[in-house]
């Protein structure tokens, strides 16, 4: 990033060895990265930011997750999420634009407010995409599940398609009712683990990017 770089010159002209600095990254989603449902510990920020410390990475994370957000509530709080120490910021929300459906060209909108704020403020941005069901409609689907990866690629960010991938691995979705609790929406600790093991190396690369 352009702050740390300028840093870096600055330790360097000064003749003091530039030491690695901790990496700050801000969660912004919903309830699932809120950990609902879950003891603290369990949760999906807390059991990201052990994978990612067990990788070796200076890493803390920050959970911006408001369970019941929607994109707008998201980008209505993009602002105070990046606070000064925020280095990178994973967007995890559009689950809840489905359940009341939402135009997707009004969650698109408000994900790019959201991405166009980072941009701002100079900090790394992790998209994590997800797919409609069918029972909206085609036109809606394909509206919806393609603006995660074109926001992506418009602005340049990291990309994972879905934030249940780990979950869905073998294709049997009865297979991951096992990971999920009782309500059959979010997961539970097992299931938060699979879903780490997945989007984890996503996340160590917005990490490190930030180290640039």
């Amino acid at each position: 990033m352009l702050r740390k770089a300028l840093m870096s010159v600055l330790f360097m002209c000064c003749g003091i060895a530039a030491t690695a600095e901790q990496v700050v990254i801000a969660a912004l989603g919903d309830s699932l990265t809120q950990g609902y449902g879950l003891p603290q510990q369990d949760g999906f920020v807390p059991q990201l930011e052990r994978w990612l410390q067990a990788q070796g990475e200076d890493v803390r994370l920050i959970n911006a997750g408001v369970s019941g957000d929607t994109t707008a509530g998201g980008a209505a709080r993009v602002g105070w999420t990046l606070t000064s120490e925020v280095d990178g910021m994973i967007v995890a929300l559009g689950g809840n634009d489905l359940l009341r459906g939402i135009d997707p060209a009004v969650s698109r909108a408000n994900l790019e407010a959201i991405i166009q704020a980072a941009d701002a403020s100079d900090v790394e941005v992790l998209l994590i995409g997800m797919q409609a069901p069918g029972n909206y409609g085609v036109d809606y689907k394909e509206a919806f599940d393609a603006m995660y990866p074109e926001l992506a690629e418009a602005y340049e960010t990291g990309y994972a398609p879905s934030f249940f991938t780990g979950l869905t691995a073998e294709g049997d979705p009865d297979a991951a009712r096992k990971f999920m609790q009782p309500d059959g929406i979010h997961p539970n600790a097992q299931g938060v683990a699979l879903i780490v093991e997945t989007l984890g190396p996503y996340v160590l690369d917005l990490a490190r990017t930030t180290q640039k």
